[in-house]
């Protein structure tokens, strides 16, 4: 079995474009002491040209639309509707 390197987000913090380059910021949600909702905390950026995020952009809709077909997603056409 080959070494990888799994990484845990809760989520993306940013996308933005620099230096030619799509920068993705990965955040982890962290708690907060006395209580109050978590704050997110930016772990891991990943940086890939533009090619790289349109094929990743493609294979994320890709793998959606096999969700929604399987119904584990379903659409929201409320937030469709307000655009």
């Amino acid at each position: 079995m080959s070494d990888k390197k799994e990484i845990f987000a809760d989520g993306i913090g940013q996308i933005h474009f620099a230096g030619g380059m799509v920068r993705y910021d990965f955040v982890t949600l962290q708690p907060a002491e006395n209580g109050e909702a978590p704050t997110s905390q930016s772990n891991v950026r990943i940086i890939m040209p533009p090619q790289g995020f349109l094929a990743a952009f493609n294979s994320m809709q890709q793998l959606i639309d096999k969700l929604l077909e399987a119904g584990v997603l379903q659409k929201n056409e409320a937030a469709n509707a307000d655009k």
